[in-house]
């Protein structure tokens, strides 16, 4: 269908495309499982058409990091990589390289395309939630964890800090304290998680995806080269094993002291899928189901800084001038299923306010500086705000419009009023 709108003058049958000649360039965009599709889409060779063309110029995966498991008998194209869901089989990296954990050759997700001549530019945006919950990081230092693996030059990657899922709803007044109530957080998506113990994070993608945008259009139709990628790497220290002590991360009020453990993020697993089943595609039989877990693989997550935030990623107002300790993961509280009762929310974030002033944050045994401590007053923050801002957009991750509107909206907040 896309090859057919963008360069065929007609059907089979002879009825006219009716948009013949009016297509210059064209971009494939999924989000979360649908752009897990089209990683899968891509690793399998569909970027080529029946006459052995490019079908699209652009393909931009959004929080999707892995490829979809969808073309096995009985395979469930809608898992969330819960126990016994396939998904992270063969490379999820987009060059060749080899898996040795797992015992598998060389390989990438652009192998086809790059030998059919076929791959489009690729850009690719994820949040702490998909490192936490969708399995992630080995598709950046591949399943043995001992390097960054290289991205070809049609790949750029860019990585929103201490983010959930698609990112949260903005603005400044959700970040203070009482907005959220313990117990009274976001649904956790998946077979009965439960509901998550903080409130949900706030940290926006909005701003962001409107300037990757821009870049990615004026890439495709123009060749403009886009800012260089940026996220959390191995050579920059910036990622270490996931928990508490290798991560730097702190003590936050109301959670747990050892948080978050060896065993709390969602951790990859070496599955064996049976004889017939061909784990670099993907593909074949699943003769073994629920099949066999051979290892867990050694996950990795960004470090963080003394508030919890973590290092490494694009500039966003919000995190760096922050109201709060932004997570990529919740905890599920108890309740009427109270199964996953203290391990982590699938997929959702939280935040834990900083207190309002030194007398708060004293009572609540709190390490991080309180808002007045950070801050000094309202306009202080309004000017913390007006400098995160330039930055972004000086380094091109905020358009002028949207700068402009989160200081309106920091002018017009709560925040130390």
């Amino acid at each position: 269908v896309g090859a057919f709108f963008k360069s065929a003058n007609a059907d089979d049958a002879g009825t006219p495309n009716p948009i013949a000649k009016m297509v210059s360039h064209s971009i494939g965009r999924g989000v979360s499982q649908s752009g897990n599709y089209l990683r899968g889409w891509l690793h399998l060779g569909f970027n080529r058409d029946e006459a052995g063309a490019r079908v699209h110029d652009g393909v931009w995966p959004i929080i999707a990091g892995r490829r979809i498991a969808l073309n096995f008998r009985w395979a469930q194209p809608d898992g969330v990589l819960e126990l016994y869901q396939a998904g992270s089989e063969g490379p999820q990296w987009w060059l060749p390289h080899p898996d040795p954990v797992r015992g598998l050759p060389a390989a990438g997700i652009l192998d086809r395309c790059l030998a059919s001549q076929t791959c489009p530019k690729v850009m690719e945006h994820f949040g702490s939630a998909e490192v936490w919950a969708l399995k992630l990081t080995p598709e950046w230092v591949g399943t043995d964890g001992k390097q960054d693996l290289p991205l070809p030059p049609n790949v750029k990657r860019y990585y929103i800090a201490s983010s959930t899922h698609g990112g949260g709803a903005g603005g400044f007044n959700s970040s203070l304290p009482g907005a959220g109530l313990p117990g009274t957080g976001p649904a956790c998506p998946g077979n009965n998680f439960g509901t998550g113990v903080l409130p949900a994070n706030p940290m926006p993608h909005t701003e962001t995806v409107n300037a990757l945008r821009v870049h990615f259009r004026d890439w495709v139709m123009k060749g403009k080269e886009p800012p260089a990628s940026r996220y959390p790497t191995l050579a920059g220290g910036m990622l270490a094993d996931a928990h508490k002590a290798a991560l730097g991360f702190p003590d936050l009020p109301g959670l747990r002291p050892t948080l978050p453990e060896r065993d709390f993020i969602m951790p990859v697993h070496d599955y064996d899928w049976g004889p017939d089943f061909r784990p670099i595609d993907g593909s074949g039989i699943a003769s073994l189901a629920p099949p066999r877990i051979r290892q867990v693989l050694k996950m990795m997550a960004p470090k963080v800084n003394a508030d919890g935030n973590e290092l490494g990623g694009v500039p966003v107002v919000l995190a760096d001038a922050p109201l709060g300790s932004y997570l990529g993961w919740n905890i599920t509280a108890d309740g009427d299923k109270p199964f996953h009762k203290d391990q982590i929310c699938n997929y959702v974030g939280g935040m834990v306010p900083f207190a309002r002033n030194a007398q708060e944050r004293a009572a609540n045994r709190d390490s991080r500086p309180s808002l007045q401590e950070r801050y000094g007053s309202h306009e202080g923050y309004v000017t913390a705000v007006t400098r995160a801002a330039d930055k972004a957009q000086k380094e091109g991750f905020l358009l002028a419009e949207d700068a402009a509107a989160l200081i309106k909206s920091a002018t017009e907040s709560a925040v130390l009023r």
